[in-house]
């Protein structure tokens, strides 16, 4: 009985897990994106979020040219549940709130802030990952979404394979 009791005592374990996203090239976006869910350890607080940096009005040829609107969106479970899931982690509080100021700071980009070879979803997603210790470097695949994230796990294979414990602390490299 006192054992009973004690697994039930047992607090919960509590961590926020980000996952990373594609989306095949299609009419919607954005292609690249993060899926943030689990409880903060130190408030409890639920999290239920998605991430992505897109063009803020209609795509049109403008976007060959130069830097148009772009904005920080959250997508629909319809969305996620078709998009590529390439791999996730689990997160320390620190870590969440690294991801969600990164977040805040494309956010707040003076516009026209979207530029398709320069800062767009790849580089929004890979400046989260460079936040949480991966290596995550999107030369060459700025328009390859997939292929990106695809990278990102494989040269990343043994830290994401050791969990949170594993990752780097934001600011620490």
């Amino acid at each position: 009985m006192a054992l009973v009791l004690l697994i039930f005592a047992w607090p919960a374990a509590a961590a926020v897990e980000i996952r990373f996203h594609s989306k095949d090239f299609g009419a919607t976006f954005p292609h690249a994106f993060v899926v943030l869910e689990g409880t903060l350890d130190a408030t409890g607080e639920l999290i239920e979020a998605n991430y992505g940096f897109t063009v803020r009005h209609l795509i049109g040829p403008s976007i060959l040219f130069g830097p148009v609107q772009g904005e920080v969106i959250s997508e629909g479970r319809a969305y996620i549940e078709g998009s590529n899931l390439h791999f996730s982690m689990a997160l320390t509080d620190d870590q969440y709130r690294a991801v969600m100021g990164v977040v805040e700071q494309w956010r707040a980009l003076p516009q026209p802030s979207y530029r398709l070879d320069r800062r767009n979803c790849v580089s929004f997603v890979a400046e989260i990952a460079r936040t949480l210790g991966l290596e995550a470097d999107p030369s060459g695949l700025m328009r390859r979404p997939r292929a990106f994230l695809d990278r990102v796990a494989e040269r990343n294979r043994t830290l994401l394979a050791g969990g949170a414990s594993e990752a780097v602390a934001p600011g620490s490299r």
